[in-house]
């Protein structure tokens, strides 16, 4: 069977990454072909928009996509394209395994957790107005004759939506991917002792859904930043986490820390009908063109998207080869060895034909 699949190179080192994970995807037989368009500043340079319409019309054909990673300006510039992406094609559960992998820098071996974060609310739904434009005057204004905790003129305000459907969706989604792969429990991570309203009803949400699979599937909830601190001291007694859309971003970091970094940290944007697959890590700009970072979340990434397709033996024998590779430690980036000088490292595309000779 042949698959049609949406290739988003990206900017930074995305182009070389992409091409390692299209290396290593072709290498196990499957027949994929790729449909390759440009986002980013890139697409900047030829559209005058980082996310032309062509690159969402050809998702939607497709179905599947990979992308590299996409430069995001800090304070200044275009929107996330990442974020325009899972929210105009409602890909509402952004999956980040964060698994130990022998040959890797991890303070925490053998660790085995699966992040679930709602991927379309919360304070990273974009609903922002800067400090005195003329919607975040009227909107203070709107705010400070309904309750007595006065904004401050000089304010810019985000909004943080929380619904009952996205929350539903998420648990759904995550009590479901529980049960079929055989996870044992699952922790709602919140804030709800502070906002009591949004977190809290993510939070009554989670605990609603998990009535659902009583018997099946364990339930806890666990405040963020305590779960912060219990990942560092003892990961090993979670499974599967729950988040709303920030805190997961910045609990799925973590977590990828204690596997040996975003070097290794794949992720999935999953929605009904449309699926991206993508590496957790930025587009390092500054190490562009030089084969030099780490392919494998890109490669990792790559195996999630196998799986989804239900290539089952492709996927597995990928996941395979790099664990092989990793394991050695021969043929890896600089970033895997013992001594980040050792003149022994390979380059990205060396690495990547390293693990395709394993498949």
């Amino acid at each position: 069977m042949s698959y049609k699949v949406t290739l988003l190179p990206g900017d930074g080192i995305g182009p070389e990454v992409a091409q390692a994970m299209k290396k290593c995807v072709d290498a196990t037989g499957v027949k994929i072909a790729w449909e390759e368009v440009e986002v980013g500043e890139h697409a900047i340079k030829k559209y005058n928009t980082p996310l032309p319409k062509s690159v969402l019309d050809s998702i939607r054909k497709n179905k599947v996509a990979i992308k590299g990673p996409i430069v995001t300006p800090i304070g200044t510039g275009f929107r996330s394209v990442n974020v325009q992406l899972r929210q105009e094609l409602d890909l509402f559960a952004c999956v980040r395994p964060c698994k130990y992998y022998e040959g890797t820098k991890s303070p925490k071996p053998n660790l085995d957790l699966v992040i679930f974060r709602e991927n379309t609310e919360d304070l990273y739904a974009g609903i922002e107005f800067d400090k005195g434009s003329k919607e975040a005057i009227k909107l203070i204004k709107e705010i400070n004759q309904m309750q007595p905790k006065q904004i401050r003129d000089d304010a810019a305000i985000s909004i943080k939506p929380i619904s009952v459907t996205a929350s539903r969706r998420i648990f759904k989604y995550a009590f479901d991917y529980a049960v079929k792969n055989n996870r044992k429990s699952i922790a709602a991570v919140h804030k709800a002792n502070i906002m009591k309203f949004t977190d809290g009803l993510f939070l009554r949400v989670g605990r609603e859904v998990a009535k659902e699979y009583e018997g099946k599937i364990a339930f806890q909830d666990v405040i963020v930043d305590n779960m912060c601190m219990q990942l560092v001291q003892k990961p090993e007694l979670y499974d599967v986490l729950v988040l709303p859309n920030l805190y997961g971003d910045i609990v799925s970091d973590l977590c990828a820390g204690l596997v040996g970094g975003l070097g290794i940290a794949p992720g999935a944007n999953i929605g009904d009908e449309i699926a991206l697959f993508e590496p957790v890590h930025g587009s390092a700009p500054k190490y562009a063109g030089k084969n030099k970072v780490n392919p494998t979340a890109t490669i990792l990434s790559g195996v999630l998207m196998l799986r989804h397709l239900k290539e089952i033996k492709a996927a597995d024998r990928l996941e395979n080869a790099v664990k092989a590779i990793l394991k050695e430690g021969k043929n890896v980036t600089y970033d895997l060895k013992a001594n980040r000088d050792d003149p022994t490292a390979v380059g990205t595309q060396q690495m990547a034909e390293a693990i395709c000779r394993k498949i």
